[in-house]
This record gives structure tokens, C-alpha cells and sequence, in this order.
């Protein structure tokens, strides 16, 4: 059952340094959440979506995907999405309202491009703060007409739908967001889409658009699409791991933890936490156990040990970009120092992550050093305190698993930030710590 993100408080308290045990299921991957309900709407027919990812993000993707036709409702647990086919996609009669979510406005750019009416995407206030160019430019390029502040650099956007044609597109930066948009879009274009990361990003557009018979094909860090659309599904949506990160990094840093996390997303583009923390000393193991609609799934266990500092750079930074705030708790706690280089992205995330950890890893007692393009950590004896989210969900989970580890009460204000990705974050801490969380 999910929490009524009404309800949520705006202050958590956590403490009392109780170990993590037990065995739990995160909510549904928000990445695939997303993509779930798009490639739905896409499809004919209907699609059923399980264990449907249960944050305000992937409520904003169903909300902006009824106000373009799709048919989205519940019948016996499962989400069902009724899809036209992208022709059956209809003209807004108001503005498309993405809220917080960077993954709808961008990706659902791409689909919008190529659909001959006018739509316009906004959100709130740090939507509207964060770039958009990386998305709009190759749009454009295939012949998209879309405009916007600042040179359609920041939303709202204006998309008015036109003819596009099949490009090659060389991303300067690994983005899955700007890779999905590229997709969808080619599979409304005229010849072939060539979409070439520089380095991997995650896969679940190309894993799972290929498994419901859409025309694309994966070579190594390229992904070819031609016109077509996906078919229609049944998905039981596997575990988030940018979730399950952070009770893997709970668990490893509080004595006396052994936890395991059920039916998670095992992608290899999901899991690089898992070789930072293994690297850190971390007592952590991960099963791929079956594959779902081309996902791999399987559990990760993890157990508390001593942990020490490591290197976070170069081409790993893609596969861990939203496990940082989790993995800057692990290095806080460990033994030396932990350096995260090549991370500039952090600074456009829903806060300067950059600066609201070196804020927050100050309060907790630990060297802390902001740079360019990512931070310093010098792990050591951290302290109860009172800590803020800055209005980042991330932010917001990581501070609470630190406090959770000390003994003294501490207290993160802004807790209703995890409405955006995983409401249910407290209720499942307690589950398994008993700690009293508020």
C-alpha cells in the first residue's frame, strides 16, 4: 500500500543507531515506472503495469499521458493503460504540468516532437531551472520545432509538431533522458536514428522497447531505431535500485545490519553502487535471478562492515550519478578519504547536489570540500544534527540514513521531498529498524 503523500510530514526524526534486518521489496523502479506507462500509451491496445513505481514523478508522467488521450485506470492491483497507438495521442486542451519531474518533460519531448499539434511543457519552479537545451538541440536537428526560455535552453517548452527525419546523433554527455527522447522520437522518423553515447547510461529504453517488438537495435554504445512502436504488455515492475541504494549504504554503515532487497532491477547500468560499495570494503552481494520484459532481476544482500574510502570518476559516474547522495553517507562513514570527480551533472539535479551535500556532510561533523565537478570526503566520527533536504528527495534519504546510523536523535526538515520518488521511505526504514522513525 502506498502513503498518501498529503499525509507526509515535513520533518523526520531518526536515531538510535538500530541495526537494519529483514527483507524488503522496494517500490517499482522509477526509470522503468516512467517508461512503463509511455510505451503503454504508445502501444495498442492494453497494457497491465504491476508494483508501478509510486512517486510523484511517475504520477506526473500518467497525469500528463491522460491529458494527451491515453486511457489510464486499475483493475485488481495493476495499473492499465489503454493505447491508441501514438496516433491515437490528441491535442492538449491546457499545459502539460511535468511538476518536478525532469524524465517526463524530456523524454516525453521526443514523443511530442513528432505529433502534429501544439503542446507546451512546464513545471515547477526547479523544473523550470533545469537545462533543456541537451534535449531540444538534436530535437531540432531532426526537425522538431520546439522554443522556450533562453533560446528553448529552459521550460517552459513549446512543441509544435512536425515531420522529423532520421539523424545520427553523438551525445557530448551519457544521458538516458536525452537518449529515450531520441528514440521515441525516431520511431516517428523518416530513416534511420543513430543515437551514440559516449559512455553507458541507463539501458531500459532500448531493453524494453526491444523486447515489446519495436524496430531497434543495441551495438555496444549505439542504438539504432527506425519507425515503429512497441507492442502492448504485462510488466510486474521490478524494484528501484537508486531506492535500495540507500538502505544498502544504511545497512553496511550500522553494526549488526543484514538485510536483503527482493525482485530489484539488476541492470548493469543500475548496479554500479554496488562495485563502489564492494570496492569500499562493503559486505554486499547481488543475484540476478530471471528477466522481465528484457530487465534482469534479482536481490542484492548486504551486511555492515568496515568501510573505507575510495575514487568515484571518469565512466563509472553515469551508473552511480543518483547514488552519490547515498554513496557521499557510505564515505562519511568510512575510514580515509572518498573523492567523486567528473560529476558536474550533480550541480542541475533537483538541487545543486554538489553544494547541499558539502552543506549537509558539514552538519554531520566530516571534512567535506565542494569542487567543479564533484566533492572530497574525509570520513570520520559523524554527528547527530539537524539536517535539511534543500527540497531534493535525494538529499533528504541520504541525511536520514546517516541519522540512523548515530545514536542521538537528529531531525531532516523538508522530509515531504521524498513525495517525488519514494513516499514510503520512512515507513520501510522502520520497518526494518525499529527505530522509531517519525
Amino acid at each position: 500500500m502506498s502513503v498518501d503523500v498529503s499525509d507526509l510530514a515535513d520533518v523526520l526524526v531518526v536515531g538510535g543507531a538500530r541495526p537494519l534486518r529483514g527483507r524488503l521489496r522496494v517500490p517499482g523502479d522509477k526509470s522503468i515506472s516512467h517508461r512503463a506507462l509511455i510505451f503503454g500509451a504508445l502501444a495498442q491496445g492494453s497494457s497491465a503495469i504491476t508494483n508501478l513505481g509510486t512517486g510523484a514523478d511517475v504520477r506526473a508522467t500518467a497525469r500528463v499521458l491522460a491529458q494527451l488521450g491515453a486511457t489510464i485506470g486499475s483493475e485488481g492491483g495493476a495499473v492499465i493503460v489503454d493505447g491508441a497507438g501514438i496516433e491515437g495521442f490528441t491535442e492538449p486542451g491546457a499545459v502539460l504540468d511535468c511538476e518536478n519531474s525532469g524524465t517526463t518533460m524530456r523524454v516525453l519531448a521526443g514523443v511530442l516532437a513528432g505529433r502534429m499539434f501544439l503542446s507546451v511543457l512546464s513545471g515547477d519552479a526547479s523544473l523550470r531551472a533545469r537545462p533543456m537545451g541537451r534535449v531540444v538541440e538534436p530535437l531540432r536537428a531532426m526537425g522538431a520545432d520546439i522554443d522556450g526560455r533562453e533560446g528553448a535552453t529552459l521550460a517552459p517548452l513549446v512543441i509544435r509538431g512536425s515531420t522529423l527525419r532520421g539523424l545520427r546523433h553523438e551525445l557530448p554527455v551519457a544521458s538516458a533522458q536525452v537518449k529515450t527522447a531520441l528514440v521515441l522520437a525516431g520511431l516517428q522518423a523518416d530513416g534511420e536514428t543513430e543515437v551514440v553515447s559516449p559512455a553507458p547510461s541507463r539501458d531500459h529504453t532500448e531493453r524494453m522497447l526491444a523486447a515489446l517488438g519495436a524496430p531497434v537495435v543495441v551495438d555496444g554504445l549505439t542504438v539504432r531505431v527506425a519507425r515503429g512502436a512497441p507492442r502492448s504488455f504485462e510488466l510486474d515492475v521490478p524494484g528501484d535500485p537508486s531506492s535500495a541504494a540507500f538502505f544498502a549504504v544504511a545497512a553496511a554503515i550500522t553494526p549488526g545490519s543484514d538485510i536483503v532487497i527482493e525482485s530489484m532491477s539488476c541492470s548493469p547500468t543500475r548496479v554500479g553502487f554496488v562495485e563502489v560499495l564492494r570496492r569500499m570494503g562493503a559486505d554486499v552481494e547481488l543475484t540476478v535471478s530471471g528477466e522481465v520484459c528484457g530487465e534482469p532481476v534479482g536481490e542484492l544482500r548486504v551486511r555492515s562492515s568496515a568501510l573505507v574510502g575510495t575514487m568515484i570518476a571518469g565512466d563509472e559516474v553515469p551508473g552511480v550519478i543518483d547514488e552519490i547522495p547515498a554513496l557521499a553517507v557510505a564515505a562519511a562513514f568510512a575510514d580515509g578519504v572518498t573523492e567523486v570527480r567528473d560529476a558536474a551533472e550533480l550541480v542541475v539535479k533537483e538541487s545543486n547536489r554538489i553544494g547541499t551535500l558539502h552543506t549537509e556532510l558539514g552538519k554531520l561533523g566530516v571534512g567535506a570540500e565542494a569542487r567543479g565537478d564533484g566533492l572530497v570526503v574525509r570520513g570520520g566520527r559523524a554527528n547527530a544534527g539537524d539536517f535539511s533536504s534543500h527540497g531534493d528527495h535525494r538529499i533528504a534519504m541520504a541525511m536520514a540514513i546517516a541519522a540512523n546510523a548515530l545514536e542521538a536523535d537528529s531531525t531532516v526538515h523538508g522530509w515531504s521531498a521524498v513525495a517525488s520518488s519514494y513516499p514510503e521511505f520512512a515507513r520501510d526504514l522502520d520497518q526494518l529498524t525499529g527505530s522509531g522513525a517519525s
